[in-house]
């Protein structure tokens, strides 16, 4: 052990879900792994979605998902508190209610004190209790870099479930909190300094924002974390077979997210997040590099970006008829 513990952050590579493998690379890697799905399978691997859908009863789906992560910040609590929210909104997105998750633990033992592992379990135990989901058990292993996440099983009705591929044209766009955490978290891991606003963005559950999309009659939704926000929407766009359209000026951001961006606290992945979708956007006057990157920051646990208008969230877009961007490549996304 050593005598003096650097912060957490610097002992990873990358931070969140910034550590993501790029979707372009990863989307080729499993392209020949899709297979045909059984009849129960109401959700697979096809278009990317947030989890997997199995119908085992008339009017009952599970939902299975999996999510872990490098430290997005120093403190291993807030850590734990942010994998396990982000690992939850994957059922949330799926319009779901998860009923149970297990621990995935990666630690440098001899490295990092067991007692820093304590306490990101503390905190994604705290986290699924919010949420009315048993956090049971789980699977560790020693590890060079620390990882956190959870596996959580969730339940929803199959007749109800929010998908990727149900986006439809003429209908708004919601997006259910502010994008910007990637680039402040970015500042957090090179300078130490702290954003509660990003933290708290970041550790709030999407529960109520799935609830509030169902009850709009939503059919399609996605949650917007490492791919970023044109990453996911380029996403639901190119499986629903429809284009959209952004006002760059009506997504919502964290305060000290443009000044992060401005300071050139930019991460790798909200980069290859750009360069993927960067065929596929068409650019309005004033929009520039900086626009871009920041609507391509990776985000870590974000919100809901919902095909459908939800009260009491913004709109910052709509969907239209599909525009052909290239062969086998229907999305286009209009920025302006």
């Amino acid at each position: 052990m050593p005598s003096e513990l650097r912060r957490l952050t610097s002992y990873a590579h990358g931070g969140g879900c910034a550590c993501k493998i790029p979707a372009g690379e990863l989307e080729d890697a499993i392209r020949d792994l899709i297979g045909p799905a059984a009849p129960d399978v109401l959700v697979g691997l096809d278009d990317g979605d947030d989890a997997a859908a199995v119908r085992v009863a008339d009017g009952l789906a599970v939902l299975s998902t999996a999510d872990f992560f490098t430290p997005v910040v120093d403190s291993p609590y807030d850590w734990g508190r942010i994998a396990a929210a982000n690992a939850l909104s994957d059922v949330y997105a799926m319009g779901g209610r998860p009923v149970v998750a297990i621990n995935l633990v990666g630690w440098p033992r001899g490295v990092l004190p067991m007692e820093m592992m304590t306490e990101v379990l503390r905190g994604g135990l705290d986290v699924g209790a919010e949420a009315g989901c048993p956090v049971i058990g789980g699977h560790t292993i020693d590890d060079p870099e620390p990882k956190y996440g959870m596996a959580v099983t969730g339940i929803a009705d199959p007749d109800r479930l929010l998908r990727n591929d149900a986006a439809q044209a003429g209908l708004p766009l919601t997006l259910t909190k502010p994008i910007g955490v990637g680039l402040l978290n970015n500042r957090h891991k090179s300078t130490g300094e702290n954003f509660p606003q990003a933290i708290a963005s970041m550790t709030a559950l999407n529960r109520d924002a799935s609830a509030a999309a169902l009850g709009a009659g939503a059919r399609a939704a996605t949650d917007v974390t490492g791919f970023g926000l044109l990453g996911h929407l380029y996403k639901m766009c190119r499986a629903s077979g429809v284009s959209a359209v952004i006002d760059a000026a009506a997504v919502p951001v964290l305060d000290g997210a443009r000044e992060a961006l401005r300071d050139g606290f930019v991460s790798g992945g909200t980069r290859r997040n750009l360069d993927w979708v960067r065929p596929h956007l068409v650019t309005g006057t004033g929009i520039t590099e900086d626009h871009l990157l920041l609507l391509a920051d990776a985000q870590t646990s974000g919100g809901l970006l919902v095909a459908g208008e939800v009260p009491g969230y913004p709109i910052i877009g709509h969907l239209t008829a599909a525009e052909p961007s290239a062969p086998g490549e229907p999305a286009i996304l209009t920025i302006r």
